[in-house]
């Protein structure tokens, strides 16, 4: 063997050994993270328990306390102004403000005057760290427990003399770290179990999640569709057949009907059998461009960030990846500018509202033209063909306008569903024309009834009184007819 052959040799050993010193290092480090845990009980709730194990990550998540003002409403002109109508009979016709931080939940859970006398424990279900325990102790009979008599008190009652001045009256029990963390090993985990339900009929198990999927399906636990099933008032996804908007429908036509579940509300407009969407970003996103490449939630909204000058740690401050573009968008959108990204995310975001605000005057049109089917008497069969369209119109713009992003979440999918939305509500609108025409009502009238009773409802200025502009003596609430 010449010289440069065992020189060959000999450093190519050096490299096997320097790679077998660093392996056992990595493994060794591996296993000690693996075996350290924070000694605190694994039953533990409060988000304050972790702020000294955690201080960094703590001093992030109190970044979530802003902004301290009060609810935005969304009934304001410049936001979506035809709620008060499109809701109308049912609670969120009373009150529906912007989103804010999850550090406000609780208190926002407990204030906002949907909650009443009649919610039940699922109303609690991800707004507070406390739900875990609700369940273990209560089993199914925390659905349908009374929100207001039963479930408060008790989820009050775990964080009772644990109160912190900078997380606010309730901010200890909110949504928070042992959501979605072992407060033990510190660990990924799934604590809501309608989740973890919905994807075992899915054929999906979370306990085989890899890392990158449970920086997903901690989020998805909360951030999705649901409905209460009639039984017990469980929280349940419709994901049975799918995850886009017509997929939902389609079970909530079928498979959720058999179970007993046909409506949310019945519209005191047009007398539709409505159903409610929540706020599927998981399902959008899960189709979407950035969920088909693998982007996890946490990669843009819980960047990472260094702190205290050099550590390097996960952001716990939830916020749009807007807010710190160099450290969200331009990780792997490198070869773009900051201003460039803004400009696409906005114009996308300008056009998807431009399209809710047409797709939900389509429905506003269609509660109206409903309504004038019913008062002047048109066949009965022919009113429910129309209000079954209603229904899937409102469903179909309100699965994206309920979606956070504003539709940069999945821009084709939330386009292709208010498509959808707008060819609904305009069917309904034509079934009432055709039969108003045999009818002679005059259409003129109509039309200017309609704008002047719209009208009213923008011109209110408390949004908590805008719904009762809502009907008249011409249109009038449909339910107290048939009383």
């Amino acid at each position: 063997m010449g010289f440069l052959s065992r020189k060959k040799l000999v450093l190519f050993l050096s490299i096997v050994m320097s790679l077998v010193i660093i392996a056992g290092c990595a493994s060794s480090e591996a296993q000690e993270s693996e075996d350290k845990t924070t000694g605190l009980s694994p039953d533990e709730i409060l988000n304050t328990a972790f702020k000294d194990e955690f201080p960094l990550h703590y001093e992030s998540y109190l970044k979530n306390m802003t902004p301290e003002d009060e609810n935005t409403s969304k009934f304001v002109k410049e936001i979506e102004p035809n709620l008060p109508i499109l809701f109308h009979n049912y609670g969120f016709m009373l009150e529906y403000n912007l989103t804010r931080g999850h550090t406000y939940a609780v208190e926002d859970a407990i204030e906002i005057a949907r909650t009443n006398e009649d919610s039940i424990g699922s109303c609690m279900t991800c707004k507070s760290t406390a739900v875990p325990k609700l369940l273990d102790e209560m089993g199914d009979d925390y659905w349908g427990a009374s929100f207001e008599e039963e479930i408060v008190p008790r989820t009050l009652a775990y964080g009772e003399g644990h109160e912190v001045d900078e997380l606010g009256e309730h901010g200890h029990l909110s949504i928070g770290c042992s959501d979605c963390h072992d407060p033990v090993t510190m660990e990924l985990r799934i604590t809501r179990p309608s989740f973890t339900n919905a994807m075992e009929r899915k054929g999906i198990d979370v306990t085989e999640a890899s890392k990158n999927d449970m920086r997903t399906y901690v989020c998805a636990q909360c951030h999705v569709e649901y409905y209460f099933e009639p039984e017990h008032g469980k929280v349940t996804f419709p994901w049975d057949n799918g995850l886009k908007p017509e997929d939902m429908f389609e079970y909530k036509e079928n498979q959720a009907i058999e179970q007993g579940f046909d409506y949310d509300w019945i519209h005191s407009i047009s007398g539709a059998p409505m159903l409610k969407a929540q706020h599927p970003e998981f399902e959008q996103w899960s189709y979407g461009p950035h969920g088909e490449a693998g982007v996890s939630c946490s990669d843009c909204h819980m960047p990472y960030e260094r702190t205290d000058g050099s550590k390097k740690i996960t952001s716990h401050h939830w916020s749009s990846p807007m807010d710190n573009v160099e450290q969200t968008c331009r990780t792997c959108h490198s070869d773009k500018s900051e201003s460039e990204l803004v400009e696409r995310v906005d114009n996308i975001q300008d056009r998807h509202l431009e399209a809710m605000h047409e797709t939900q005057e389509h429905s506003v049109r269609a509660h109206y033209y409903v309504n004038r089917m019913i008062t002047a008497g048109a066949p009965e069969e022919r009113i429910e063909e129309a209000q079954w369209y209603i229904r899937k119109g409102q469903w179909f713009w309100d699965i994206i306008a309920a979606e956070n992003s504003d539709g940069f979440h999945n821009p084709q999918g939330g386009m292709d569903a208010m498509r959808t939305s707008s060819d609904a509500s305009n069917e309904a609108i034509r079934i009432a024309i055709e039969e108003l025409t045999k009818l002679e009502i005059d259409f003129n009238e109509l039309e200017e009834e309609m704008d002047k009773i719209v009208q009213t409802v923008y011109d209110e200025e408390d949004p908590d009184l805008k719904h009762t502009h809502a009907t008249n003596d011409y249109f009038p609430n449909v339910l107290e007819l048939e009383d």
